[in-house]
């Protein structure tokens, strides 16, 4: 499997991020390349959630929660992903608390189709692309979370 791993400190609260992180079903309000999101599952957002995420380009991918620690983050596995070279993924999204600020971790563990090739494509090209997409994340939940007005 192949790492990678992004930080972004928000100055904000935990449990202000956590307001807009912890809304699972709604990640397309602050994640850039996802128009939209079809929730799987019924019930309260937690263990077991499932969504399907569509981006900009027509193609979608499904996530999974499989672990859930409420104001502290989650981790899901990654399904249903044809359009991406992959044999599986898992990510995790977790919040750190900073004094009054919060350090949001987003990680992704993959393994690419393909063999050798695959893996140097992966630690390489798939990084680059990755990065953009939850450095765009992770911007898109800070602006979210100061967007939001406080009491």
């Amino acid at each position: 499997m192949i790492h990678f791993q992004r930080s972004h400190t928000i100055d904000a609260t935990p449990e202000a991020v956590w307001a807009v992180l912890g809304r699972y079903m709604h990640v397309d309000e602050f994640a850039p390349l996802i128009t939209s999101v079809d929730a799987l599952t019924e019930g309260e957002d937690g263990l077991g959630s499932k969504r399907r995420n569509h981006f900009e380009n027509g193609t979608s991918v499904v996530e999974e929660v499989t672990s859930w620690q409420p104001g502290k983050g989650f981790t899901v596995k990654l399904s249903d992903m044809a359009a991406l070279p992959l044999h599986e993924a898992s990510s995790k999204v977790f919040i750190t608390p900073e004094g009054g600020r919060s350090e949001v971790t987003w990680t992704l563990d993959y393994r690419v189709k393909y063999g050798p090739l695959g893996w140097l494509m992966g630690q390489t090209m798939m990084k680059m692309m990755m990065g953009k997409i939850i450095d765009g994340n992770l911007k898109g939940l800070a602006d979210k979370v100061r967007s939001i007005p406080t009491a």
